[in-house]
């Protein structure tokens, strides 16, 4: 596919990047114990780094977020996408790079330029106003996800404080950058419905979701048992066109570098492509669900790594341009 001319190199990029490929099971990712995290914090700061600097993408075991808060939240997201889309219409996606929001095979990435097979409710607080459902359409939902938003957001910080470490910033840099309370703030949970199939749409050459790597500076990405599908691209160069499947376990929480991220490292941490193909006709072919709690900094915040080898952007301008390339079409 020809590169198209975005204002990113990081766009630039994905836009090469929508061929099949091959899978490869010859790397696996990194499994990271976040067990009596304070005691064991530069042990885990320096396996964190390795994995960041290497494949970009690592599980976190013994994370702390309870088994039922996690399945409560999947069952308030399936309650969520099983409404009827109608429902689901009063509460659209607000543009501008607001990201909160319903949206229903909207996101086309440069990779594919066709939309992904999905449907996703973005939760970023601060623009969540008349985007919840009452109480009658979905008891407990907008309590839910907020709940769940702060358990990942903490969660998060935990990691990221790692990378302040390594990276010879004060501990809490990332925890400010990404106040809750703070001008700005632009984390956000994201709910995802992979629609399901049938055996004549698993060679129609769409994708549940497009190569890409993110936008953020911290993936956390929940899965469900059974629901596969999401692949790496070992390594941050994509030209080697192997893709690692990622074998979704209930007590683990995938993660992953961002762009965001990367820029802010000077390139040392690795911001991976990644994508979520669609099964085969042999596999399961029902829906999927995942969630997904992306850490960005707030808008205000400078992204600019001490080296300087990009030019400084804002969070804001940085998230709106990735935004926007991703709902052009």
């Amino acid at each position: 596919m020809t590169k198209s001319n975005y204002p990113l190199d990081e766009l630039n990029l994905e836009s090469t990047l929508g061929s099949q490929g091959r899978e490869t099971s010859k790397r696996t990712l990194p499994v990271i114990s976040l067990e009596n995290f304070a005691e064991r914090k530069a042990e885990i700061a320096d396996q964190l780094w390795l994995a960041a600097t290497d494949v970009g993408f690592f599980q976190l075991s013994d994370h702390g977020i309870d088994q039922d808060a996690i399945d409560g939240m999947f069952a308030s997201a399936e309650q969520f996408f099983a409404l009827d889309d109608a429902i689901k219409a009063q509460y659209p996606l607000k543009g501008g790079g607001l990201n909160a929001g319903w949206e229903t095979k909207a996101q086309v990435r440069p990779s594919t330029r066709m939309a992904d097979q999905k449907e996703s409710f973005q939760v970023t607080r601060p623009h969540m106003d008349d985007l919840w459902p009452s109480e009658e359409e979905l008891p407990a939902f907008q309590a839910t996800s907020l709940n769940f938003e702060a358990e990942a957001w903490a969660l998060g910080m935990r990691v990221l404080s790692c990378f302040a470490l390594k990276l010879g910033f004060p501990e809490d840099f990332f925890t400010k950058a990404h106040n809750p309370e703070g001008e700005g703030y632009q984390s956000t949970l994201r709910l995802l419905h992979y629609y399901p199939m049938s055996k004549a749409d698993t060679t129609n050459g769409e994708w549940r979701a497009g190569a890409h790597s993110d936008f953020d500076c911290l993936t956390l990405l929940f899965q469900r048992e059974g629901q596969g599908g999401l692949q790496v691209c070992p390594g941050r160069e994509a030209d080697s066109g192997e893709w690692t499947s990622v074998v979704p376990k209930n007590n683990l929480v995938t993660c992953n570098i961002g762009d965001m991220l990367m820029r802010w490292s000077d390139d040392q941490l690795k911001s991976t492509l990644h994508r979520v193909r669609m099964p085969t006709a042999e596999e399961y072919l029902g829906s999927r669900y995942s969630i997904a709690f992306f850490c960005q900094a707030n808008k205000p915040m400078v992204i600019q790594g001490p080296n300087k080898l990009y030019e400084p952007i804002t969070a804001q301008e940085y998230l709106k341009q990735r935004i926007a390339a991703n709902f052009a079409y």
